[in-house]
Parts: structure tokens; C-alpha cells; sequence
């Protein structure tokens, strides 16, 4: 493959691209919730921080759409309020509630341009967490336990869950009971929100994926992901 063949194929995807990300937004149904995707993969890019700030709504009907792919600063409440700013200029209405890690920029930039809005955190990435700071031996043993509170039916029943890990493991991992509890009230939002979309609100949309060189490749590939249309490897 000569040198100037990847720009050649890449040409009518920047193309497909441009087209996609300047498309209205006003005949989408009302989005009720906001799922976050940050994918951390360099895919090329020199800092550390600068991923693909990715969001994905899940509409009315029950449908999923990716809504925007852009380059910025994960942690930057700029970088997500520029993302945020485009949404509402093509037409998007304000939605319900947005998932998200703990520590984006994107809170920020909500708190100013949708204060209304709920906040759940990621289910997935709060539970690994907890688990990072359990001694290895009982990792198997806690996960087993942690991951049926974010199926429980109810804010109640899920700290019953809970409660009894805590005491448990007081003693032995201080830190990851910590953790656990730790921003409690934006992980049970989902209990307070209709029950047709807590299969949105209670996983992460985010996808972890080999290193790819190119970031445009990795672009249409997290939208083929959302789609249906690839499969991650």
C-alpha cells in the first residue's frame, strides 16, 4: 500500500463525517436520557487527557442514537460545553438525565447549560473501582455481590445490598467501602426515573478497543458500535 493510499481511503470518510455532524437535530423524539462515551484510546493524539467525547441518547421509543463524535479534553468543562453548545444550536431538546463517569468536564458544563438536569453515574465504572481497592484474594467473592445492587428494583433494596458488604468489609478494605459509598445518591438516580429506560441509565456505553492509529477510523468505529453494525474486538 503506498503512502498515499490511507489518505485516499479516508478522503470520503471525512466527507461522511462533515455531512453527519452538521445534520439537525429537531426531528428527534424527546431524549430522556444521555449516555457518555469517552474513549481513552490515544488513537494518535499526543495528550494524555484529549479523548473522543462521545454521546449517545436514548429516545422516547427506546431507540439509541449516537448524537455527537468530537475531539477535545475529557476532564475540560470548555471541551464539553462546546460539544453541548453544537446539540442545542442543531435543534436538540434539553434531556432528563445524563450517565457519566465521575470526573469529565461534562458536569460542569451541564450544571451551566441544563441545571435541571439528573445525574447518574456510571454503574460500571464505580463497581471496578470498588474493586481495585480489595485485596485480590476477595475480588471474586465481592464482585459476585456488588454486581446485583444495580439490578435491585429500588433505591432500598439496592442499599440492602449494600449495607452488608460494607460491614463486612470494613475491616479489611476500608478504602474500597469508601469508595463504594462514596457520591451514593447520583448512583441510585436511575430508581427515580421511568422504569422503561433504567436499561440506559444502569450500564456504561463506554467500549474498549485495541490501539488503532487512526482517529478517524476509531470515530466511525465507535458509531458502527452504537448502530449495530460492528462488533468490538
Amino acid at each position: 500500500m503506498s503512502a498515499a493510499s490511507p489518505q485516499r481511503l479516508k478522503a470520503p470518510w471525512q466527507q461522511e463525517y462533515d455531512a453527519w455532524k452538521l445534520r439537525r437535530l429537531d426531528d428527534l423524539e424527546v431524549v430522556d436520557c444521555l449516555g457518555r462515551w469517552a474513549v481513552r484510546e490515544k488513537a494518535g493524539l499526543e495528550d494524555s487527557k484529549a479523548a473522543l467525547l462521545v454521546l449517545v441518547g436514548a429516545l422516547t421509543d427506546g431507540r439509541t442514537v449516537v448524537l455527537t463524535v468530537e475531539s477535545g479534553q475529557r476532564e475540560s468543562k470548555e471541551s464539553w460545553g462546546v460539544v453541548l453548545r453544537d446539540l442545542r444550536a442543531r435543534g436538540l431538546k434539553p434531556w432528563r438525565c445524563t450517565v457519566a463517569d465521575g470526573h469529565l468536564g461534562i458536569w460542569a458544563a451541564l450544571a451551566e447549560q441544563q441545571p435541571m438536569a439528573a445525574e447518574q453515574r456510571c454503574w460500571n465504572l464505580k463497581l471496578l473501582n470498588v474493586l481495585d481497592a480489595m485485596p485480590k484474594t476477595h475480588q471474586a467473592e465481592a464482585k459476585a455481590l456488588l454486581t446485583a445492587m444495580p439490578s435491585a428494583e429500588t433505591q432500598t433494596e439496592c442499599e440492602r445490598l449494600r449495607d452488608p458488604c460494607s460491614r463486612r468489609d470494613r475491616g479489611l478494605a476500608p478504602k474500597a467501602v469508601e469508595r463504594g459509598h462514596a457520591d451514593w445518591e447520583r448512583l441510585v438516580t436511575c430508581s427515580r426515573v421511568p422504569r422503561a429506560h433504567w436499561r440506559h441509565l444502569r450500564t456504561t456505553v463506554g467500549k474498549r478497543y485495541k490501539r488503532i492509529d487512526s482517529a478517524t477510523a476509531l470515530i466511525w468505529k465507535v458509531w458502527q458500535v452504537a448502530e449495530g453494525r460492528h462488533q468490538p474486538e
